[in-house]
């Protein structure tokens, strides 16, 4: 049985039928980390190869007693290099910490997983501390696209290798971060689903931090309903998939300001094409004034929030240490040293003003849908080569993400661009603390998608 972008439930399946073993998936996604060929040297900054199979062999003997802790059990699972593993150093995509103590006990996540019966493959490469939405690392390589290996593409960031892991069969599901788009980013470009989860829903504790404030974690998997029950698990849940609502009873609004500029063709034509497969579905489709959302960007003046909470962190170190640094990512979390006390009070308070004007605007509709990113995932040469190219990249990739840690929703994407095309992924956005409602839409989109 093929592990490459199976969903859970159906790995689960073949785990209890006798078609595969938690060994055989294993060794299959340690065999695609190894290839020479494939991404696994990029994607990873740690493989456990002896632990896994250790655990995958735990977990074939645990099912033959009829013990299954969770749908994760006895699959292969890869955590993002920020949370806290005992007995492995935290790097967080950065060649500073290199010379950190290994950490003493797990995450809470890590455990959670643990307990849960998943197999933990390896750590996976981002952007240096989780700062940028390109997945470029000057440390460690950039793992490419699956999309495009020749052309040589942006996996998308930060969480860039999670999003290659699962969409190149080295895992079954990816456990990522979100602070300006890290899980949406990577899952669009990469043709997986991603789900950013409210802030403060799973616990931080162990997670190297970027910004207290947006910080979130959410998984990276093959389908919505891979997410559900992984983010159960994370949320220390029982796994149940809720019913899907009925589509035809969904009202969507589709804000028109900021989020609609600049699109590529690509990412147009798809984003349009989708409305229109929902609309035919049953669903209710209307164009909203967002106007709000482009006051946005001047309520981050050096980063806002995130730059000072990121410069707050980094602060004490990264002088010293600025050699060790990626220039692109020391010059971001600098800037926030230029946001005073008194600024940042009014970033908060600004906020607030437009959080509100735009709960009122989302308050008549189920979820809100615009495209997850601008374009599809360029060519990392291009952007590697030419810091201005980098910067104008950078933003564009994080426009429309950011909207939703700004806003504090909880968000998905989900795949919509035909077989065969550049990978787009359409962003559902429902209010914060409404993450079970937001599964179940979707459930509705990911169906009404799949039938045309």
């Amino acid at each position: 049985m093929d592990l490459k972008m199976k969903p859970v439930l159906e790995l689960q399946a073949g785990l209890w039928s006798g078609k595969t073993t938690s060994r055989e998936l294993t060794e299959q996604a340690l065999a695609r980390i190894k290839d020479p060929d494939g991404e696994g040297s990029r994607a990873f900054l740690a493989v456990h190869e002896e632990s896994a199979l250790v655990a995958a062999d735990a977990s074939d003997r645990l099912r033959a007693q009829g013990v299954v802790p969770s749908p994760l059990a006895g699959l292969p699972v890869s955590l993002k290099d920020l949370f806290d593993e005992q007995g492995q150093q935290t790097l967080a995509g950065s060649k500073s910490l290199e010379g950190s103590a290994p950490a003493t006990k797990d995450s809470i996540v890590t455990a959670r997983l643990r307990a849960a019966g998943a197999v933990l493959v390896g750590r996976t490469n981002l952007t240096e501390f989780a700062y940028s939405g390109l997945g470029l690392n000057g440390h460690y390589d950039t793992p490419r696209n699956p999309w495009d290996r020749e052309t040589g593409r942006i996996p998308g960031g930060s969480s860039s290798g999670a999003g290659v892991s699962v969409a190149d069969g080295m895992c079954a599901v990816a456990i990522g971060t979100d602070t300006g788009g890290s899980v949406r980013i990577p899952s669009a470009l990469n043709g997986v689903t991603g789900f950013k989860t409210s802030t403060g829903r799973i616990p931080l504790d162990g997670v190297y931090p970027l910004s207290s404030t947006l910080d979130s974690v959410g998984p990276l998997a093959p389908t919505v309903t891979c997410c559900i029950v992984t983010d159960a698990i994370l949320d220390d849940r029982a796994p149940i998939v809720p019913r899907a609502l009925p589509i035809e009873n969904l009202r969507f609004g589709i804000p028109q300001n900021y989020v609609l500029n600049d699109l590529d063709h690509h990412v147009a034509s798809t984003f349009e094409g989708t409305l229109e497969a929902l609309s035919r579905a049953g669903a209710t489709i209307t164009e909203v004034n967002s106007s709000m959302y482009e006051e946005i960007p001047a309520a981050m003046p050096n980063g806002g929030i995130l730059g000072a909470e990121a410069f707050a962190h980094h602060r004490p170190r990264m002088d010293e240490f600025k050699d060790s640094y990626d220039p692109r990512v020391w010059i971001r979390i600098r800037r926030g040293e230029n946001l005073s006390a008194a600024d940042l009070i009014d970033c908060h308070r600004i906020r607030a003003d437009i959080q509100a004007r735009a709960a009122d605007m989302a308050m008549p509709f189920d979820a809100l849908l615009m495209p997850t990113c601008a374009t599809v995932a360029p060519a990392i040469g291009p952007l590697d080569a030419d810091e201005d190219a980098y910067g104008a990249a950078n933003i564009l990739m994080l426009r429309n993400t950011t909207v939703g840690n700004f806003l504090d929703t909880c968000a998905m994407s989900i795949p919509c661009h035909p077989p065969g095309t550049g990978p787009v992924g359409l962003m559902v956005m429902t209010a914060n603390g409404h993450d079970e409602w937001l599964a179940r839409i979707g459930l509705s989109i990911e169906r009404a998608l799949q039938r045309g």
